[in-house]
């Protein structure tokens, strides 16, 4: 029964009763120890911020942006090939009338093939500038889970550098020590036998 309590006792922490423990031994499970707690507890924290602040700006965007309905100010070609072209879209010039009654004219991508004064639908933002159309709400939760996963897995991936930075240099520490102990001890190893 005393074997086994000591047995969990030495699983719990290996270096308590080591009788050639070092205190750098002891530094650098408790750095093991801390990396793991940073990266789960500072990685989650990360994440949720993130995540609640791309989901802010994400509704922030579709309560700015609101679609209306252009007119284009000449045709579009079937097809059309160069710069300004993706796909089957095309870089033209549409006009719109702002709900404060104002007229825009800006450039934005439209579909190829469709004459002039037809009617195309362009996202605005608050100044009446056209802009992307702001992502659905299915869509914007996606992209505040890829952006916080992204930013947990660089805190931790950060914490974890930190880490092996410090055991790196705890290992360089203990090799100095061995080496500079080797010096006093060696010399007396030195005598051939036999």
């Amino acid at each position: 029964m005393d074997g086994s309590r000591r047995t969990k006792k030495t699983r719990l922490w290996r270096w308590r009763s080591n009788p050639l423990r070092r205190r750098d031994d002891v530094i650098d499970a408790w750095i093991v120890l801390a990396v793991g707690a940073v990266i789960a507890v500072g990685g989650t924290i990360v994440g949720l911020v993130t995540d609640n602040a791309a989901g802010e700006v994400f509704a922030r965007q579709r309560a700015e942006r609101h679609s209306v309905r252009a007119a284009l100010l000449a045709d579009i070609p079937r097809s059309v090939a160069g710069v300004g072209t993706t796909g089957d879209k095309v870089a033209a010039r549409v006009r719109w009338t702002d709900r404060d009654g104002s007229v825009h004219t800006d450039k934005t991508l439209a579909d190829t093939g469709l004459k002039a004064g037809s009617r195309i639908v362009v996202w605005t933002d608050s100044r009446g500038e056209i802009t992307a159309k702001p992502p659905s709400p299915a869509k914007a939760a996606v992209e505040a889970g890829v952006l916080a996963t992204g930013a947990a897995l660089a805190f931790a991936g950060l914490a974890y550098g930190a880490g092996a930075l410090a055991r790196w240099r705890l290992d360089q520490r203990r090799i100095e020590q061995w080496g500079s102990e080797w010096d006093l001890v060696g010399p007396q190893w030195d005598h051939k036998t036999g």
